[in-house]
Formats: C-alpha cells, structure tokens, sequence
C-alpha cells in the first residue's frame, strides 16, 4: 500500500500588475502565468495546496493581487501565500481577503506543518530574518514536536553560485540552518527569488530553489543574464514518514 502524502504546488515570482498586459523583461506575466497554471493543472489535477512564495505582484497594485487570486483559483486547491522584495505586505493580504488565495503564516495537514516565513524587509532588495519572525518559527516548530516540517520563503537562504543574486539573498541564511539543525523535524526549504532551479541537501535537509513563472536568470552568472529556460513550478509530494519527493516541471518551449 503507498505511503499517504500531500501533494504541492510551488509557484513563485510572479510579477503580475494591474495592467493585464504588463510585462517583464520582454515576458507577458499573466499570460505566461496562465500558462503554467493551465499546465499544472493538466500534470496535477488534485492538489492539496500551492505555495506562493513571494514576489507576486510587481507594482503593489490590489488590482494585481486580484488578477493573482482569480487566476490561482484554476489548481482547485486553496493558495498560501508570502510576500517578497516587490511585494505590499499589508496590501496583499488585504487585497487577497474572501479569496482562494491567502497571506499566510503556517498550514497544517497530515504529518506535515508547511511554515511560511516573512524575508522581505521595507525597501530593500536583499532578504532577512527578523527576531521576531526566528521566534515565531521556534514556537511553531516547538508546538508540533510529532510533525515533519517544510520552511518556505521567498530569499535563498545559501549561495547558489551567482555573484549578483548571492548579494541580493537572505542576509542571515546561517540563523535558517541554525534554525533546522535545532528542529530535526525540518526536512525541507525551498524558496524563489533567483528566478531558478537549484536543488543540494544540508544535513538531510533538502534545499530547494524554483523557477519563476514568468522570467528566467541564467544559473551560475556573475551578472544578471536572462536564460532561454521556460517558465515552470515545482512539485512536492511530503510523505507521512518525512520523506519529500520534489521536481520542477516547465512549459514546453
């Protein structure tokens, strides 16, 4: 008999804006978004939660977080939401009240406590972890000893091997993996922002970068160049007995 699991979705960096037709970098956002969401729901029809992680509407426009929920609302599975760097906290989560799509601290299901965690600070590119936010993780990973832990955020919280993007990155990664080593029951991270794929493992905690829905940046760059990669999302699947199994799937070029 398979072992149960939950099935997820992660999408990242977005970038939509009130404009429908906006776009990035030569890329139409919403149109491109709409393609992955019409892929994903193909490739996975039964959900039982996606993942934003941040950077989800470019001009901090309620009318893009609209656009993001209405849109969303394809995968058939409620949407959890964190903010990045291009991102109005206060705005999306105001904005996404009533929808499919949340601004969100933690979800809960099964075996598993998928905790969503704040990097992005006021007006700056680069990520951190506040006090206040390593607190409240401790005390979430504290009240669920029985439950296997996935942390999402929006900033890499290790190098990835880009000069420009590691300048950019969660400035106090090293406080992350403290945070793991001190919960044994953490068994993944995973993160956009590098608009790219990367995947290592950290004392059996495996770490995870996915691509953006819209614009690609080219791994292992000293500066920023855009890649010729598809759009994509990343899969997981968070087995009862703490295993995850993970992969990017993109849109066919």
């Amino acid at each position: 008999m398979p072992n149960p699991s939950l099935h997820v979705l992660q999408l990242t960096d977005t970038h939509l804006a009130a404009d429908p037709a906006a776009t990035l970098m030569g890329v139409e956002v919403l149109a491109s978004l709409r393609r992955v969401v019409t892929a994903a729901r193909q490739d996975h029809p039964r959900l039982d939660a996606v993942i934003a992680t941040g950077d989800l509407v470019h001009d901090e426009s309620a009318a893009g977080y609209r656009l993001l929920a209405d849109t969303l609302a394809g995968l058939n599975a409620p949407v959890y939401c964190l903010p990045g760097n291009h991102d109005d906290p206060a705005l999306m989560r105001e904005a996404l009240r009533g929808s499919v799509a949340q601004y969100a601290d933690e979800w809960v299901a099964g075996r598993w406590l998928v905790l969503l965690l704040t990097t992005a600070q006021p007006d700056q590119v680069a990520g951190y972890l506040t006090a206040r936010e390593l607190t409240r993780a401790r005390a979430s990973l504290g009240r669920r000893p029985g439950h296997f832990a996935l942390l999402c955020l929006h900033h890499p919280p290790v190098p990835i091997g880009s000069a420009w993007l590691d300048a950019i990155a969660l400035q106090n990664g090293a406080e992350l993996l403290e945070l793991a080593a001190e919960f044994p029951q953490v068994r993944g991270v995973v993160w956009g922002h590098a608009h790219q794929e990367y995947q290592a493992e950290w004392r059996g905690v495996r770490l995870l970068g996915t691509p953006s829905t819209c614009v690609q940046f080219l791994p292992d760059a000293a500066d920023c160049v855009i890649d010729t990669r598809p759009p994509g999302y990343r899969w997981l699947r968070l087995h009862d007995d703490g295993r995850i199994d993970s992969g990017v799937q993109r849109l066919a070029l």
